[in-house]
């Protein structure tokens, strides 16, 4: 898409392990305009990690490589760039919320010199302009007293103000793309609101993209305006949330919403579940990945994996049930 700030094409990413070659994500594509919202959901093992690790180029090494596609950012290649391209756009043009903020914190450093750090690196800025810089975008993110906190360690703060430190790392030089990866995770209910309030708020204020990767679908709900659902490294839907969350046309799309907890619901009634387990990425059925747990599996499923197709303008599903469907109303 010639307008989009990011486009992935086919992107496949393997990893090297004991057993053998795996395949984590398998010919994913999407898109990201200017100042959008995506929405990235699945069962954890699908694949959305990897997926935003591989777009930063951040994918464990030896083992994990790139094995084919394209990640076109602001117009370059990020899948072929060299090291010194990929340091020059880490932190400066994308910026990373990771999943867990005391792993992504040092915990022998000050708030303040990890804050600065990008700053140094990126900009022209002297060290005390940095540190001006780094208390202002501690006020900007909510965080009390700032001028107090740059000088603490991470153990010192409470899980929210951490993440809260983590947004701030993320956008203090102003990327025009943030990925957060499961942002709220570990987070009570009242912190995780003001997270992704914070977000919001910043997104707006700054004009830049999100990608926001999670397996709630409460979050998406509320923060997103297109969505993709992802099944053992393959897309199984795409769409806006409007198109998943009113039209899902996959029945895994379908049964993770029907997970969701509903006041409405008996109060003794027990929560729905999608049956069966997410297959391991080295004993992947042939044909649909989701065959073993879909309650409309037909003899297609098992012999001929189905391909992304359009249902609308915006949306897009890969399930073999859904094209059946669509043929028996066409005739």
């Amino acid at each position: 898409m010639s307008d989009a700030l990011l486009d992935v094409q086919n992107l496949v990413i393997e990893f090297d392990t004991d057993e053998g070659r795996v395949r984590a994500v398998d010919g994913t594509s999407f898109s990201v305009k200017p100042g959008e919202t995506l929405g990235i959901v699945g069962e954890s093992g699908c694949g959305k990690s990897v997926t935003a690790l591989s777009l930063m180029r951040l994918l464990p090494q030896p083992m994990g490589q790139i094995h084919s596609g394209s990640i076109l950012f602001e117009g370059r290649d990020l899948a072929t760039a060299s090291i010194d391209e990929m340091e020059k756009i880490r932190g400066a043009r994308i910026g990373m919320v990771f999943q867990e903020p005391m792993t992504a914190l040092n915990p022998v450093k000050t708030i303040g010199k990890q804050l600065i750090e990008s700053l140094l690196l990126h900009t022209n800025m002297s060290a005390d302009k940095a540190i001006q810089a780094a208390v202002k975008m501690l006020d900007r993110v909510g965080i009390p007293s700032p001028d107090i906190r740059i000088g603490e360690y991470p153990h010192q703060l409470s899980g929210g103000m951490r993440q809260r430190v983590v947004i701030a790392m993320a956008l203090i030089c102003e990327p025009s793309l943030l990925i957060a990866d499961e942002p709220t995770t570990a987070l009570d209910v009242t912190v995780q609101a003001q997270i992704l309030e914070l977000i919001k708020e910043l997104q707006d204020e700054m004009g830049m993209s999100v990608i926001l990767i999670t397996h709630d679908l409460g979050v998406i709900a509320e923060t997103c305006e297109s969505v993709v659902v992802m099944y053992a490294g393959k897309i199984a839907e795409t769409g806006t949330v409007y198109d998943i969350f009113d039209r899902p046309s996959h029945p895994y799309t379908q049964g993770l919403l029907n997970s969701i907890p509903r006041l409405d619901s008996p109060s003794k009634s027990e929560l729905n579940t999608i049956k069966g387990m997410v297959p391991g990425l080295l004993d992947l059925p042939t044909g649909c990945r989701f065959q073993n747990r879909c309650p409309h599996v037909n003899e297609q499923c098992s012999a001929e994996a189905p391909q992304l197709e359009n249902i609308a303008d915006s949306h897009s599903v890969s399930c073999h049930h859904w094209q059946s469907l669509t043929s028996q109303k066409a005739s």
